[in-house]
């Protein structure tokens, strides 16, 4: 879709519209609301949307990223089991209930 930039000839403020190609031209500034907004002669500008373009689909297909290595995790530390009626002292930071996160 064409990106237009259009210019207020009475004010001077200058903005950019995403517009189709059938589209009738602006003519109401959005600064000042004064029927005297034209288009501007700028660079051919536009938005990929969709699938099947080159830099949403195709850009990095040929160059696959090497493979990292696994990292072998350390055994874990068993925890050890509170007796009956004994309350399992907390470790870090959580209280385990008293805390904002739970």
């Amino acid at each position: 879709m064409p990106i237009y930039e259009y210019r207020c000839e009475s004010c001077g403020h200058q903005q950019e519209f995403m517009q189709k190609l059938g589209d009738a031209p602006l003519t109401v500034c959005t600064q000042c609301g004064k029927p005297s907004f034209s288009k501007m002669v700028t660079a051919a500008g536009f938005k990929l949307k969709g699938s099947g373009w080159y830099a949403t689909d195709f850009k990095n297909s040929g160059s696959k990223a090497p493979a990292k290595a696994t990292e072998a995790k350390p055994d874990a530390k068993p925890e050890a089991k509170p007796a009956d009626g004994e309350k399992k002292a907390p470790s870090g930071g959580c209280g385990g209930g008293g805390c904002a996160c739970h």
